[in-house]
């Protein structure tokens, strides 16, 4: 009778997610349902206690501010003057400014900690130049499709801190995790621009007139800025001298700081900023609130016993969890954005992660690059929409050109497998 009251809900969400109710109130009333059927509890008191418990973690503090710093950087000039310091040294290298695409986001998700605002800020820089210069379309914007979902990844990242509190652990060693898969993914897809470049080599602009190595240091002090913000946020984790929370409030400065520097704040860019870090955080804050009530009620319920049983029953070996994960997280990724995808599975998986032997730092990485996929992934991949709004092609379009960074971010998450030790290498050391 548990299996099929479970089985029932999971429809219930389902239908109501495919019904264009909000996130969170779907799970808020599945959960309910749940609550209802499953146990004689008084489902208020459970209801104020769990989503009370949800949202007051103090870790859980970080997530506004990193969100706040955002959007504070998307307002500034950090994006062109990354590209201007970027330019002059991807001259000679096959594929020559593409790079700029890989880099860039590189670069912007260690102070951004968002896919969508990695997407949208290089975007409306570098496609506009790209294009200008003769730069093959479909590469440019699949190059760029995949490059930003480094914003996931690289710290900081909204998805870690939203696993890091949903499984408990420390968002600090998340973070630190995050680093070596993410210049590992920024290589990965560097490398396919390099291989399709030599192949295609009339397609891509002639190199332009070489500038001395002294005019490129010179260039290049456009990114003295970004630098000294990520060593700031990110150098005070690593060193023990701040927590992940303290970090974003030492971010938030920065960003502060650097927007005054560089003239581009105002008063209208801070309460713009400020206004549209509170609507995201609110809308993430109901999916976590959400996603709790509904992980306590399926618990009830007797959901993640069951699964866990269902997987043990099937005597997987810890490789072929991870490929049957994968298949998992990536139809799901289909259907729901990333966040939701994190709050919906990890309560119910994490027992048979566990149990396989994982460590649960390897494990958020590992999901976290699941999630990347889903950024691109019709139909509902956020980077898909950002970038549809930047060049106006067809969504089928996009999704065709990212289609080679999806097989590179798949590439990656096999190798996160088997490369476990280098992941958890720095966190280890913290």
């Amino acid at each position: 009778m548990d299996v099929l009251i479970a089985a029932g809900l999971v429809a219930a969400l389902f239908i109501a997610l495919a019904s264009g109710l909000w996130i969170g109130m779907a799970l808020l009333a599945v959960g309910l349902i749940a609550m209802e059927l499953a146990t004689s509890r008084p489902v208020g008191d459970s209801m104020v206690l769990t989503i009370w418990g949800a949202q007051s973690s103090w870790t859980l503090t970080a997530l506004p501010l990193f969100l706040w710093m955002g959007e504070i950087l998307f307002r500034t000039k950090l994006s062109e003057d990354m590209f201007k310091g970027l330019a002059p040294w991807m001259n000679r290298l096959p594929g020559r400014l593409l790079h700029v695409n890989v880099i860039g986001s590189t670069i912007f998700a260690a102070v951004s900690g968002s896919s969508a605002a990695t997407c949208a800020t290089i975007g409306r820089i570098a496609l506009p130049e790209l294009r200008q210069r003769g730069y093959p379309e479909s590469l440019a914007v699949g190059s760029l499709a995949g490059a930003a979902t480094l914003g996931l990844l690289i710290p900081p990242s909204i998805i870690m801190i939203v696993y890091g509190v949903a499984a408990d652990v420390s968002i600090s060693k998340l973070f630190i995790a995050g680093i070596v898969p993410g210049i590992v993914l920024a290589s990965l897809f560097m490398g396919y621009i390099i291989v399709w470049s030599l192949f295609n080599p009339s397609k891509i602009p002639a190199a332009e007139m070489g500038m001395p190595f002294m005019a490129k240091l010179y260039a290049s002090r456009h990114l003295i800025p970004v630098v000294l913000l990520i060593g700031a946020v990110m150098g005070s984790i690593y060193t023990g001298v701040a927590t992940a929370t303290e970090a974003a409030a030492i971010g938030v400065l920065g960003s502060l700081v650097l927007a005054t520097v560089e003239g581009s704040m105002s008063w209208k860019t801070f309460t713009e900023g400020v206004g549209a870090a509170c609507r995201v955080y609110c809308m993430i804050g109901l999916i976590l609130a959400g996603a709790a009530f509904l992980t306590l009620a399926m618990g009830f319920v007797g959901l993640p016993r069951h699964l866990a049983e269902f997987i043990t029953a099937q005597n997987l070996s810890p490789f072929a969890l991870v490929l049957a994960l994968t298949l998992f997280y990536i139809v799901l990724g289909c259907f729901l954005d990333g966040i939701s995808m994190v709050v919906l599975t990890i309560g119910v998986l994490l027992p048979t992660v566990q149990a396989a032997g994982f460590d649960l730092i390897w494990f958020g990485v590992f999901t976290v690059l699941l999630v990347e996929l889903a950024q691109i992934t019709p139909p509902v991949g956020l980077n898909l929409f950002v970038l549809q709004g930047l060049t106006k092609h067809p969504l089928t379009y996009i999704a065709r050109t990212a289609t080679p960074m999806f097989l590179m971010m798949l590439v990656a998450a096999v190798l996160s497998y088997f490369g476990q030790d280098l992941i958890l290498y720095l966190p280890n050391r913290m």
